[in-house]
This record gives structure tokens, sequence and C-alpha cells, in this order.
């Protein structure tokens, strides 16, 4: 591993002393692993929306890119024998819930559009589009009732987009479910039609870093 590094550096050197560009290296990922994060922040500024990660813990805002969101180790479970839950894969296989009610050693994502202002958007209505998933596994968004009967939203092993629907001023916190370790690239825009013209408007799609560790 040591001679790589007595290669390259003189290469640096010898580039920037001669005025040439020298490749930019990629500043290091915010880690969030635990609390409350909105991982779709959605905001409406300036005629258009954008999506970010809201660090509720410390009140910071970062850039879907700036961020590694990970799933401890904590977050492993059984997947239940409950046929409803089969699309987490088979009973008694392992999954790795980040949940819908906040356990404190994990990290509780949330979907928020609190900064998105009554009456911008027709009846309110945001749609959060998760466009495609890459990783070693599928990925699935869902609810629980009170009785722990599942709502999938989204599920990338039927197929994509699958749609989340929210309203400007509003919050969702539900389980995302991820079926085997390793990173995930997850995509994903947000529509809206706007009150005043009948335009409809979307973001750029987004992509978020997830890390499941076993």
């Amino acid at each position: 591993m040591r001679k790589p590094s007595r290669v390259v550096l003189p290469v640096l050197a010898v580039l920037a002393s001669a005025g040439l560009a020298v490749p930019a290296q990629a500043a290091p990922r915010v880690v969030l692993d635990q609390g409350h994060v909105d991982v779709v922040g959605i905001a409406y500024e300036d005629g258009a929306l954008d999506l970010h990660v809201h660090d509720d813990t410390s009140g910071t805002e970062y850039s879907p890119s700036q961020v590694q969101l990970v799933a401890k180790p904590g977050a492993e479970i059984a997947v239940p024998a409950d046929p409803a839950y089969r699309f987490l894969g088979a009973a008694g296989g392992r999954a790795w819930v980040l949940p819908q009610v906040q356990d404190p050693e994990l990290l509780w994502p949330g979907i928020g559009a609190e900064e998105v202002a009554a009456g911008v958007f027709t009846g309110d209505a945001l749609k959060v589009d998760v466009v495609g998933v890459s990783g070693p596994g599928d990925v699935s968004i869902f609810t629980t009732d009170a009785f722990g009967a599942p709502t999938v939203l989204v599920d990338s092993g039927n197929g994509l987009p699958d749609r989340v629907s929210t309203t400007a001023g509003g919050h969702l916190h539900a389980n995302w479910a991820f079926e085997a370790p390793g990173t995930y690239q997850i995509k994903v825009r947000v529509t809206g039609t706007l009150a005043a013209t009948g335009q409809r408007v979307s973001s750029a799609v987004a992509t978020y870093c997830f890390k499941v560790a076993s």
C-alpha cells in the first residue's frame, strides 16, 4: 500500500509546479447514523423545488451528495412470519430497518416539507418519487399501523418509480428497509403543481447514499 503513495505524490507535485490542474480530492461525506434526520427535506425557493438532508439534532442542512446515511448493525431484524411482510424476503431472513418510531440508537429518517408554504401548490400536494435504487439488495419504505400491519409505499423489488404523497408543511416518518448489507444509492425526485398557474414543477433528481452495516 505504500508504494503507490511514493509514485502518486511526486506526480501531483510536478503537475502543480508546472501550473497544470491537479485532480480535486472529493470531500469526505458527513456520516449521520442516529437521531432525527429529514432524509428527504423539501423546500421551494426562487421558483424551484429543492431536495436536501436536514439533521434535526444539529439544525444543519446538507446537499444529499454531502452525506452518508448509515443503518447500524442494531437495525438488523428477522423478517416476520406474517405473509404481509413477504416484500422483505423470506420469513426468518435478515433485513435492516430504520424504524418509523424513533429508536435513539438508530437513524430516524423522515420526509419533511415544512419549508414549503401552504397555498403554493394545488391542494398543498407534493409527490415524492423514488425513481431508482442501486445496491446489493432491494429497498422498501413502509408504514405500520397500531396492530403492526404494513402499508408498502416503495418497493424496489417490484419495479420503480414508486410514489410517496405528502403535503406542504407536512412531515412523514416510515420504516426504511434494506435487504442486504452494503452501500445503496437511492434516487428521488419531488413534483407539485403550482396553484397560481397550474404549471407542474419538479426538482432535480437527488441521489442519497446509504450504508448498511452488518
